[in-house]
């Protein structure tokens, strides 16, 4: 029961009208980092995963990136592949950028093996990622006879090749969530043992290179990322140093990434709009509006109305969202559901997660099917023409009646704004 005076409780410290939502600690995490950021890799494993990529377009994906980064620091490296000249091409053009004020630094990928290391050594690059498959599936099948140990000793003469150039080595330890402490943990200790002789501190990403990993504590390794966080640090790599590199096979992407940050791994590795091999990579601006959430970004806040430009460009490409992709997807704002117009129409932060329209620069919107009801004519009048007309005006009723005679009629796709404002006679 309410009481005349009783006023609604939105809980606007957790759900602001101006920024997205919050999270409302009970404990702040005590290994959470100090700053938490995001890393790129559209031009790599985006690519690799069906992004038809040339120069130009690698180029405009970059710049778009920097648009979305602006002043924030969200996204503060890409990486890109070496291996053809088109990437070559995409490379010197970012790296031009960068040296001219972009605020992404490129960054390049290759196998741990002293042969790439000769691709890289001449195109100005200060850190480079290293594929260094670290599971038993990837060392006893790509390395016959000697397994682990002609893997790590293979991996360390690249790691030492790089740091003979002045390359700082970022080792990518591919399925790491299926990958035995027994390698990783000497690994990890070998590297860093040749760098402080270098002078040079190395970066390790983690990968779980199929989504098996599980954001959970009480699961042991190697498949709980907070536990495999943990384990690194206490080898002692800062935040920093680490890196999370997820894919989504499994539908926990996000949820991994989070636990990774809150277990204290400050940077996150993934795509924009999720691009990527198979299910896709981490979808930075999924991950990005939940450490917004957390915290992070108080003074500045990345541009994530810039990301409608990018999907636009996606689907020139002919690799379009998914139209319930979230966020961006075409009917990710959508509702076709009576009720939910209905609710649009009385309070329209009913049906809508924060300020979609201000945030994202995307509007709510109403398809009309059986289930629409007046209500989504009524909204639909309001979004289009400014009109806020009763349920009842003869405007109305006449515009509804037509659409049901569609939908008696056997009509089974949604009606959009385009097919039913001919039928809206408005009064002069």
């Amino acid at each position: 029961m309410t009481t005349p005076d009783e006023r609604p409780e939105y809980f606007e410290d957790v759900f602001p009208r101006d920024g997205f939502p919050r999270y409302g600690w009970t404990e702040r995490p005590a290994d959470l980092p100090a700053q938490a950021w995001t890393t790129e890799t559209t031009h790599r494993d985006g690519q690799q995963g069906g992004l038809p990529l040339t120069a130009e377009s690698s180029l405009r994906i970059y710049d778009l990136m920097c648009a979305f980064t602006g002043d924030s620091g969200a996204i503060r490296q890409a990486e890109f592949f070496v291996y053809r000249e088109s990437d070559r091409a995409a490379l010197q053009g970012a790296m031009e950028r960068y040296e001219s004020g972009a605020p992404i630094e490129p960054t390049t990928w290759i196998r741990a093996s002293v042969k790439d290391v000769q691709l890289i050594k001449a195109l100005g690059v200060a850190e480079t990622g290293m594929l260094a498959s670290a599971s038993d599936y990837h060392t006893f099948h790509k390395f016959k006879p000697g397994g682990r140990a002609q893997a790590a000793e293979s991996y360390l003469d690249a790691v030492r090749a790089t740091l003979a150039e002045g390359i700082r080595p970022r080792l990518h330890l591919e399925d790491a969530t299926r990958a035995p402490w027994e390698f990783i943990a000497p690994f990890v200790e070998s590297v860093l043992a040749l760098c402080k002789a270098a002078g040079l501190r190395p970066k390790f990403r983690i990968c779980d290179t199929m989504g098996l990993g599980l954001p959970y504590d009480d699961v042991a390794l190697p498949r709980s990322v907070p536990r495999m966080v943990r384990a690194l640090r206490g080898l002692g790599l800062a935040a920093d140093e680490l890196e999370f590199h997820p894919h989504n096979d499994t539908g926990l992407v996000t949820a991994n990434c989070l636990a990774a940050v809150r277990a204290g791994c400050a940077v996150i590795n993934g795509t924009l709009l999720g691009k990527g091999e198979r299910t896709g990579n981490a979808p930075l601006e999924q991950t990005l509006l939940h450490l917004i959430g957390m915290g992070y970004y108080a003074d500045a806040q990345p541009d994530f109305t810039a990301l409608n430009d990018l999907a636009a460009l996606y689907a020139d490409l002919g690799e379009p969202l998914p139209a319930k992709y979230p966020l961006y997807g075409r009917d990710a704002h959508r509702t076709r559901a009576g009720v939910h117009a209905d609710g649009l129409n009385k309070f329209w932060w009913m049906y809508a997660p924060f300020n979609v329209p201000d945030l994202l620069g995307r509007p709510l919107e109403v398809s009309l099917t059986k289930d629409s009801g007046v209500a989504g004519v009524v909204f639909l009048i309001r979004q289009h023409l400014g009109h806020d007309l009763p349920k009842d005006h003869p405007t109305v009723q006449a515009a509804y009646a037509w659409l049901t005679a569609e939908f008696d009629g056997g009509r089974q796709t949604a009606v959009e704004w385009e097919e039913l404002a001919p039928h809206i006679a408005l009064p002069a």
